[in-house]
């Protein structure tokens, strides 16, 4: 049996649960990696940092 890794969110470093609203996309600078949101920093804006060419984003 595989164990289940959870999405971290890239601002908080907390996991994010299976349907929360939390969101995943590519970095709007380099496209390379994979950035992940959980619900409460998209709310609040908290910054998050791309760790491949260093985008900060809202």
């Amino acid at each position: 049996m595989s164990e289940l890794r959870l999405p971290v969110c890239s601002s908080c470093l907390r996991p994010i649960p299976p349907f929360s609203r939390g969101v995943r996309f590519r970095c709007p600078n380099c496209g390379e990696v994979e950035i992940w949101r959980c619900e409460k920093c998209r709310k609040l804006v908290v910054p998050y940092v791309c760790p491949r060419c260093g985008f900060v984003g809202p």
